[in-house]
């Protein structure tokens, strides 16, 4: 008979290593999927460098079959003009048209809907980012949560308890496991064996600005990581930052303004395979002229990209940006001037072999979408200098993936901090 007292008396030991530390193995370069070789992404087997779009209403538009020519539409525009990337929402809890309606509760309406999502996506060969909640009440977001946990008896101080009250982390648990397991009506597979799949988003923009110290954040982000890595070990994972620094360095921030997120520490988590910045100048300096816009732009710019190098040694997506033409003294050529300097800081990046890989701008919609409407909208239909500057710029950092070598290892050429200095 086997001795069974080593194993007992590990046993504890093992128990707390499960409990405190993921031991999923980090994502890698397997075929169809985009994987992390040192700080750039592969794909197949050569480096994956792409410009992009968020379009987060896909799933809700297709839940109307009689609408779902949209989503069609937006991946063919898309792709034919070299963007690769879609960041969309896998989730909408609570309220009207919800995928979740409930804890645990789900319409199976709209999970085919993101099915055919997903699929479409799959026929353009356009790579998916999709998002798992949001820190904003749109589409339910961390409050239908805690209102959940309330209905239940859970006593709550405000909507941060997101982060930290166990119910509530249950919930959110059950809803990673539930996209992560789904099985895809249309072509049979389940959502985390799917290479369409780029990456996981845990949350939208999070924010807890009843903690500044950002343990809160940091806590919930190195848990929900593990958990969802322990599940789903062949798709990259990212936290859905907006950049913001932490104490140490807030005076990289708007205004100078210290942040409950941190984007060195947060993104630092080992289970975090890339980071992201999202840019919205005209948000955060409402005040200030273009021209101090765009100079806190390619100021805000180098330093992720010069963090992301240095100290994170990983990959950084610029997940989102724009300017709206509904801000006053808005023209075409301020938009213009905000989504080139985006473009060439990013291709600047990567012909040197630099970690920033791409950039999905805010937001592509279709004709006949008057009431997504937010300003910040492209509509490719609509021929406009926005248009084409998109174009140009992505079929050039695409074509940086199409010359460069197969297994060839990327360098990154000396000085290449000077190269991401912009120049108009």
């Amino acid at each position: 008979m086997t001795n069974l007292y080593p194993i007992l008396f590990l046993f504890p030991f093992l128990l707390f290593i499960q409990q405190h530390w993921c031991l999923q193995p980090l994502a890698t370069a397997a075929d169809g999927f985009i994987g992390i070789n040192g700080a750039h992404f592969m794909l197949n087997g050569s480096p994956f460098y792409a410009n992009g779009f968020n379009a987060y209403w896909l799933m809700d538009v297709a839940s109307k079959p009689y609408q779902r020519s949209k989503v069609t539409s937006a991946f063919r525009e898309a792709i034919s003009r070299s963007l690769v990337i879609a960041r969309t929402w896998a989730f909408n809890d609570g309220g009207s048209n919800a995928l979740q309606s409930s804890p645990g509760v789900y319409n199976e309406n709209m999970f085919k809907a993101l099915d055919f999502v997903i699929s479409e996506g799959g026929k353009f060969g356009v790579k998916l980012i999709l998002s798992l909640v949001n820190n904003f009440n749109d589409y339910g977001g961390k409050g239908q949560y805690v209102q959940w946990a309330k209905e239940r008896g859970q006593k709550m101080q405000n909507e941060d308890s997101f982060f930290t009250n166990p119910m509530v982390k249950s919930f959110f648990k059950n809803h990673i496991k539930t996209v992560l397991t789904r099985r895809n009506t249309i072509t049979g597979v389940m959502y985390k064996d799917d290479p369409t799949i780029m990456a996981w988003e845990l949350m939208n923009e999070p924010r807890c600005p009843s903690d500044v110290s950002g343990a809160t954040v940091q806590n919930w982000i190195s848990e929900m990581a593990c958990y969802l890595k322990s599940i789903d070990a062949n798709h990259l994972l990212e936290v859905g930052l907006e950049g913001f620094y932490g104490a140490s360095s807030f005076q990289k921030n708007p205004n100078n303004s210290p942040h409950e997120t941190d984007f060195i520490a947060n993104n630092q988590i080992r289970e975090v395979d890339f980071a992201t910045v999202h840019s919205y100048p005209d948000q955060w300096l409402p005040n200030k002229n273009n021209v101090a816009q765009l100079e806190f732009l390619q100021q805000w710019i180098y330093d992720h990209i010069v963090d992301a190098q240095e100290v994170l040694k990983k990959p950084v997506i610029f997940a989102e940006f724009g300017k709206s033409w509904k801000q006053p003294g808005y023209n075409v050529s301020q938009k213009n001037q905000l989504y080139n300097m985006v473009y060439t800081c990013i291709y600047r990046s990567a012909s040197a072999g630099g970690v920033a890989s791409g950039g999905l701008f805010w937001q592509q919609l279709v004709e006949g979408m008057d009431s997504y409407k937010d300003g910040y909208e492209v509509i490719f239909t609509e021929p406009s200098s926005t248009v084409r500057l998109i174009t140009q710029q992505a079929k050039k950092l695409r074509a940086l993936v199409e010359d460069f070598p197969k297994n060839k290892k990327i360098k990154i050429k000396n000085g290449y901090k000077h190269n991401l200095v912009y120049k108009q």
